[in-house]
């Protein structure tokens, strides 16, 4: 009897620690944004230090959750008298870890924003041609976050919460650890499509300011979107905590 509910403790425990880790990876959920050298360059080493400890931190905390309710899972799996009801519960809280996480292909209804460079025959008079930049697709990718879109992805590439979309030279834009070098970017997002729509396309919303800068936006509303999951590494190779 006190192994039976040991073993019911330790559920609710795991099934608590999971959705404490869901909750807080959507609301920790951000772009890591870096900034043009000479902005960087201003800042002091100390504010540099103090927001990389914090930012490793959390990252840490968040990774290490997910490795125990992961190794928790695996000792389940290996004891034949495990509940079977309690083996299918942390299966499905692990699932939505991974969901959460980026870590799994996902389909449903959404949009795909495309941008692209005009042509010279579609500028004004007062247009120039100017190349889209990594601040076009952070922006973006903000305001679908805003209007509630749940999985994004930039050319293929998944946006996950440590994913950084920067400017690297002239016309290259990292994202991820994929470097592009487009005229066209295609962003998909998976979310009410009506609501993505408008948070870009709205009366003087980003896509007109886009027009004004030689760039096309233009959206298509899909019921069915597929948005493939993040491929790279959740592990830190370099960054200590001072």
């Amino acid at each position: 009897m006190n192994i039976k509910k040991g073993k019911v403790s330790v559920s609710i425990t795991v099934a608590i620690l999971c959705f404490l880790l869901a909750m807080s990876i959507f609301m920790q959920f951000k772009i890591v944004y870096q900034t043009e050298q000479t902005e960087i360059g201003s800042m002091r080493e100390t504010d540099l230090r103090t927001e990389l400890a914090n930012w490793k931190s959390k990252y840490d905390e968040t990774k290490q959750k997910y490795d125990e309710t992961l190794k928790t899972l695996e000792a389940y799996k290996q004891e034949n008298s495990t509940d079977g009801n309690t083996k299918e519960n942390l299966e499905e809280e692990l699932a939505n870890l991974e969901l959460a996480l980026g870590k799994t292909d996902v389909r449903g209804e959404g949009v795909i924003i495309t941008l692209r460079e005009k042509t010279n025959d579609e500028l004004g008079e007062d247009e120039d041609i100017i190349a889209i930049k990594a601040e076009d697709l952070y922006c973006i990718v903000n305001y679908l976050k805003d209007a509630g879109a749940e999985a994004i992805s930039i050319n293929g590439e998944r946006v996950i919460n440590t994913t950084d979309i920067v400017d690297i030279g002239e016309n290259l834009i990292k994202v991820n650890s994929k470097y592009l070098r487009e005229n066209m970017y295609e962003i998909k997002a998976i979310g009410n499509s009506s609501y993505l729509e408008s948070s870009i396309f709205g009366k003087s919303g980003y896509a007109e300011q886009l027009m004004t800068t030689g760039i096309k936006a233009t959206i298509e509303k899909q019921s069915k979107l597929e948005i493939s999951k993040y491929e790279g590494s959740f592990e830190t190779k370099y960054m200590e905590e001072d």
